[in-house]
Order: structure tokens, then C-alpha cells, then sequence
């Protein structure tokens, strides 16, 4: 392996670090190297906070004039809530700037690269490029198209029922699965569900990590006729973890009263009561900065989102049990694809072990007009 992706891997590596924290930035790790060794290192942290380069070039101090700066997106070349990096760049004396991947917000596209090519940095460009995009994959869904990467996370059996015909749902997979949600549920910004997954489940919702403490994402709750019960878990805590509630203007003024004392925000946006605008929810937390929404909703609600291409990426576990029953619900319900030419694809698919469970991972395909 080459020095070059020796140093650029150690960059994703820090980047890493700071997944979930740093919307609505991107994750960016940045390393200093000096005749042959790294003198700084350093990562995005959070919004608001000082840049992977500048953490870096802060740490390697007099020993970066001269050396290479390996990042793992270009430099920001505007003021936004922090200064421009290119300006601590160019200040360090850096000679060469190895960079994966230019940044796909308007405001800074290739302008960082080109400042720093004026000031006589030398400049490389996609090494790594590949690895950088899928780190990034939030963020540039999110600069690219002002709405949040979602993912849906489902579990079923072998037989593909995620409840028995009862409705009981509790478990179907194992414990290190379940645990393993929770780490996804820690770098969500916001988390999905319909008023079926409530009703049913009374879930919380919330992140609970057992080796360290979690962050709690942002609840988003698709319920047509406000029928969230006043007791259920989500609105007993409603005051310890951010929840919005999406409605129809059919709903109870009543009820929204009712849950907005509770401290649930409640909006009204287009749609019937069972067929509320999903890329309008999409939108509204795109505004609130909530740029990563996991999805852990019920049969209904991910055929809704499947069916108006809202969906980014699958985790999909199968669970080595069957439990059969011709009623028993399934992960994707609605009205279903006529012809197997009209199904879903599912690309770059992936299967890993979880416990005992099997992990499918993919991503899906879009339409070629989107």
C-alpha cells in the first residue's frame, strides 16, 4: 500500500469518529505529515466547531510548514460559522494538499482547491475518492437535494413476517442484533415511525448503549388522526427527547392541544388521514438540520416511503425463525408491484452475520429520472 493511502486511511479513520455529530456538516479527518511521519491529526468534532484541518495543523504546529496535508474533503474556502480553512492552510506553510474528494456544496465546489492552488500548494485529488463519498453519503444527499438520507431498517423472519398473526413482535431477532440498532439509532439525527408501530409496540424510541451514552434522536411520528395515547412511552417523555408529530388537518384540534401541553409538537401538513405527505415530513426535518432519518416503522408506512422512492439505504434482518400464518404482516405492505419488471432493486447489496441473524444491506435503486 502505498504512504499516500497509508495517511488518507488514517483520515477516514478520524473522520469517523464524529459520525451522527456532525450535521449538517460533513465528517472530515485531516492528517500532517513531515518528512515521513505524522505530526498532526485531528477530526470535525461538531457544527459550530473548529475543522478537521484546523485541529490538525493546530496539533503539528511549526512542523507543517513544508509538509502534507492529507483531508478527506476539500477545504472550505468561505465564512460560515467558522473561518475559511484554506486561509489556516495556506498560514501553515503546507506545501502539498492531498485531498479524496471535492465538496459538493455550491459554496465551496472547488473553490477551496483553486485558493489553494494560487497560493502554490500543490493539489491532488481522489485518492480514496470512493471510500470518502459512502462516509459522506449523509451530507451529500443532503447539500445535493435538501432532503435527508434515509435509511429503513426492518427485521422478519425467514418466512418474511414481522409479527405473528396475534401481533406480537417481541423479538424476532437476537439481542446483539437489537443492540446493533441501537449504535444506528446513536448516529441518526432523527428517527421514523407510523402510529401503527406505536399502538402496537409502545416504543420509546430512544438510543440506549451499554459501553457508553447515547444521543437520542429526534422522534418523527406520522399520525393522521392523532391517536398518539396521552400515556404511551413517547409522550411521557416527550420533554426529555424532541418529538414531532405529523398530522392531517382532519385530526382533533383537541388532540393537538392535548399533546402540545404534553411538550409533542404537533403539524398539520397535505394528505388524507392514512396517506400524509412522507416527502413533506422529509422536507420539514431537512429544514431543522435533521439530515440522517432512520426509519423503524411498520408494513404501511415503509411501503409508502418505498413506493414514492424516499428510501436511501436498507439494513434488512432476517431472523433464522418462521412463524407462518397467512395474515401475519409482513416488512412491505400496500398494494404490492403487479409485475416482477415494477420490483424495487436493491444494489450493491451486502450480507453480514449479526448474532445469529443475517444482515442485508443495500441500497435502492432509483428511478433513472431521479
Amino acid at each position: 500500500m502505498h504512504q499516500d493511502e497509508v495517511y488518507m486511511r488514517r483520515a477516514l479513520e478520524l473522520a469517523a469518529l464524529a459520525t451522527g455529530r456532525t450535521s449538517p456538516n460533513p465528517l472530515v479527518g485531516a492528517v500532517v505529515v513531515k518528512d515521513g511521519a505524522v505530526v498532526g491529526e485531528g477530526y470535525h468534532h461538531r457544527a459550530g466547531t473548529p475543522h478537521a484541518e484546523v485541529h490538525a495543523l493546530r496539533q503539528a504546529g511549526e512542523l507543517a510548514r513544508g509538509g502534507t496535508l492529507y483531508v478527506t474533503l476539500e477545504p472550505c474556502n468561505h465564512h460560515g460559522l467558522t473561518p475559511p480553512c484554506t486561509r489556516a492552510v495556506i498560514n501553515a506553510g503546507v506545501r502539498r494538499c492531498v485531498v479524496a474528494m471535492e465538496d459538493p456544496n455550491p459554496l465551496v465546489n472547488g473553490r477551496g482547491l483553486t485558493t489553494l492552488e494560487q497560493a502554490g500548494i500543490v493539489i491532488e485529488t481522489g485518492l480514496l475518492q470512493a471510500e470518502a463519498e459512502k462516509q459522506n453519503e449523509v451530507f451529500i444527499k443532503y447539500i445535493c437535494t435538501g432532503l435527508p438520507f434515509v435509511t429503513l431498517k426492518t427485521a422478519m423472519t425467514l418466512d418474511g413476517k414481522i409479527a405473528s398473526n396475534s401481533g406480537d413482535s417481541k423479538w424476532i431477532t437476537s439481542e446483539p442484533a437489537r443492540r446493533w440498532v441501537h449504535q444506528l439509532r446513536d448516529r441518526a439525527d432523527a428517527i421514523l415511525v407510523g402510529i401503527g408501530t406505536v399502538l402496537a409496540d409502545d416504543p420509546r424510541l430512544n438510543t440506549r448503549l451499554n459501553d457508553r451514552e447515547g444521543r437520542d434522536p429526534v422522534r418523527l411520528i406520522v399520525d393522521g388522526r392523532l391517536d398518539l395515547p396521552v400515556n404511551s412511552q413517547i409522550a411521557s417523555s416527550s420533554k426529555q427527547q424532541t418529538t414531532l408529530v405529523f398530522t392531517s388537518e382532519k385530526a382533533d384540534p383537541r388532540r393537538t392541544k392535548r399533546l402540545e401541553q404534553l411538550g409533542l409538537e404537533v403539524i398539520t401538513i397535505d394528505g388524507a388521514p392514512d396517506d400524509l405527505n412522507l416527502e413533506q415530513v422529509l422536507q420539514i426535518a431537512a429544514h431543522r438540520k435533521l439530515c440522517s432519518v432512520l426509519v423503524e416503522g411498520g408494513g404501511s408506512i415503509n411501503a409508502s416511503l418505498l413506493k414514492y422512492n424516499l428510501i436511501d439505504k436498507l439494513y434488512w434482518f432476517i431472523a433464522p425463525k418462521i412463524i407462518g400464518g397467512a395474515k401475519a404482516p409482513s416488512p412491505v405492505e400496500g398494494s404490492g408491484c403487479k409485475n416482477m419488471a415494477d420490483a424495487i432493486e436493491v444494489e450493491d447489496l451486502q450480507i453480514t452475520f449479526i448474532g445469529q441473524d443475517i444482515l442485508a444491506t443495500g441500497y435502492v435503486k432509483k428511478p433513472a429520472c431521479r
